[in-house]
């Protein structure tokens, strides 16, 4: 039973901080080396970022690029002149994904610190009752 814990904790840690997003982002650069999509112009090109990164429209969800994160930005590639989308990350979905890490970490510090306070009043109560029971003997 005790090799399942670390199973255990290392599955609840990946739900809690919710590293789905990242996965699916290397999910897509796996994707994009075909030959089809190493065409995009971004790739091969300077570009100026038309539109800041945003959540998809419900219109733009059949975008391939929409799919690994749900946000994209519009770019112009300054070579060809073509205009784009980029799959991109939103600094608040990833400030919430930081902070959802620091509230699990702090909540299993605050769990093993507890486990270690009450083992430890264990131990002691065991000492104790050890050295007790050595003073009844005298």
């Amino acid at each position: 039973m005790a090799p399942a814990r670390p199973r255990l904790c290392a599955v609840l840690g990946l739900l809690l901080c919710g590293l789905r997003p990242a996965a699916a982002m290397a999910a897509d650069e796996r994707r994009s080396e075909s030959p089809a999509a190493a065409t995009a112009c971004w790739r091969v090109e300077d570009f100026v970022v038309a539109q800041e990164c945003g959540p998809c429209s419900g219109f733009q969800m059949t975008v391939p690029e929409c799919s690994p994160t749900g946000f994209v930005e519009r770019i112009n590639c300054a070579g060809s002149g073509r205009a784009e989308f980029k799959s991109c990350r939103s600094a608040r979905v990833e400030a919430r994904g930081f902070w959802r890490f620091v509230g699990a970490a702090l909540a299993v510090a605050a769990v093993a610190a507890a486990l270690v306070l009450a083992r430890q009043r264990v131990l002691d109560r065991r000492a104790l009752e050890k050295v007790r029971k050595q003073m009844e003997a005298i």
